[in-house]
């Protein structure tokens, strides 16, 4: 195969022929390999002669052609069919160039000591470089695979081997390293997860107990409500069917009516009252645990969750609020006023110093006899408004300690009978005031 290969090489190129011509010498070679032949002849005139002299780069011959060159030469038509039909079919032993397609590489270059095909040659990047054909090139590089491996000493082989060994008790100490590394990152992740579930769990517990109170402290509630309110509609039922009685029944039970109507007025109605949950989920988990490292989260604790009354910051009415605000404002002129004169007085003789001491002293003993009766005025209407007595010592001698769960703490010296603040009174007091419902929403500071 190969040497058939080279009946199909140009001498020229070293490529398969492409347009093959034929001299008349009976040599083939490409045509392009024979423009350039021409070309560097230098056989080119400003007149063109009747006949190109071109020597034949096999056998020397000179031969000369038409003026109109290489193309009036013959082409070398079994040739040409014969490389077309190889070209057609799959030749898996020969080794083609990687930079030109399917030329083979048929040539070896001395300089760069591989193959190269006839384009590396004339066209390629190893034009001009000396070359040998593949059997001359193989019988001269037979022996050299052996005379390099005998540079390779014993000791080269046994530093090698040594090496080789040393490299791998490295990676089988690395890769148990990174197994024991593993393993710890297991158990640190497994044992912070047990941590999160276990607070998670904690958390979850907590809510649920406060909601349990928030159950206890409305059902009850809710539940008498209802019962109240099925009174009612039960009521309206029997009022609606009065109506069709005879006048005998109509009269009979009107009575019972008004009773279970003066009934239910009579029975007071709880105030209804916000609560609030403390502390909150969300502030300990935003406040506490997110600066919390994480090697500490085990020892953080989950607090106990309590609900109480919505603390209500005690209000005046808007009056007495204009009243304060202007007070405030009238205060903070006097003091500037007094400023300025206490520093015109540095200007002025000791009779006038005198007699603006008088006026001074008279014009502010009136602004403060004006305030504290404002002042008065306004204190008594604040415990109008909150129901205490206007005399001091009529006065609970404990004011509510808290809104916390329990009755109000008084002292026993200060209760009276007619007092509806204290439990047990002659006024209208009922026993489930003592839950949330019944608690005072002023929370004094």
């Amino acid at each position: 195969m190969h040497n058939f290969e080279e009946e199909l090489t140009c001498p020229i190129c070293y490529s398969i022929f492409e347009d093959p011509r034929v001299l008349p010498c009976s040599h083939t070679f490409c045509r392009n390999c024979l423009e350039n032949i021409l070309q560097a002849s230098g056989n080119f005139y400003i007149w063109r002669p009747l006949r190109i002299p071109l020597k034949c780069p096999n056998c020397r011959s000179i031969i000369e052609i038409a003026p109109t060159g290489i193309e009036s030469l013959p082409v070398n038509f079994a040739l040409r069919a014969i490389i077309e039909k190889y070209q057609q079919e799959d030749h898996p032993d020969i080794v083609t160039c990687p930079e030109h397609y399917r030329q083979p590489l048929n040539v070896y270059c001395l300089l760069d000591k591989k193959l190269v095909c006839g384009h590396c040659l004339t066209i390629g990047q190893h034009h001009g470089h000396p070359i040998d054909d593949l059997q001359s090139a193989y019988l001269k590089e037979k022996d050299t695979p052996q005379k390099l491996l005998e540079q390779l000493t014993d000791t080269h082989w046994t530093d090698l081997t040594r090496l080789i060994e040393k490299l791998e008790e490295q990676k089988s100490q690395s890769e148990k390293m990174i197994q024991g590394d593993k393993e710890v990152v297991l158990q640190y992740f497994k044992e912070l997860n047990d941590t999160l579930e276990q607070k998670k769990k904690s958390f979850l517990t907590a809510l649920c107990d406060v909601g349990n109170l928030i159950n206890q402290e409305y059902t009850p509630q809710i539940e008498r409500m209802k019962e109240i309110r099925e009174q009612q509609l039960e009521l309206m039922t029997l009022t609606t069917s009065l109506q069709e009685e005879s006048p005998l029944k109509f009269l009979e039970k009107v009575d019972d009516v008004r009773q279970h109507v003066q009934i239910l007025k009579q029975r007071p109605l709880p105030e209804v009252q916000p609560v609030e949950i403390y502390p909150r989920v969300s502030k300990i988990l935003k406040e506490e645990w997110s600066r919390t490292e994480i090697g500490q989260i085990k020892n953080v604790l989950i607090p106990k969750m309590k609900i109480s009354p919505k603390r209500m910051p005690c209000s005046w009415p808007d009056k007495d609020e204009k009243e304060i605000e202007f007070l405030k404002i009238l205060n903070i002129v006097v003091v500037t006023l007094i400023s300025v004169m206490l520093m015109s007085i540095l200007f002025f003789n000791q009779h006038i110093i005198t007699f603006l001491n008088e006026i001074t002293l008279i014009w502010f003993s009136e602004a403060s006899l004006s305030v504290y009766q404002s002042l008065s005025n306004s204190l008594d209407e604040g415990h109008h408004l909150l129901g205490w007595p206007a005399n001091p010592t009529d006065w609970p001698s404990k004011s509510c300690r808290s809104l916390g769960h329990g009755n109000p703490s008084w002292d026993s010296s200060a209760s009276s009978p007619a007092d509806p603040w204290v439990p047990g009174s002659s006024s209208k007091w009922n026993s489930s005031n003592t839950s949330i419902f019944g608690r005072r929403s002023l929370y004094c500071h």
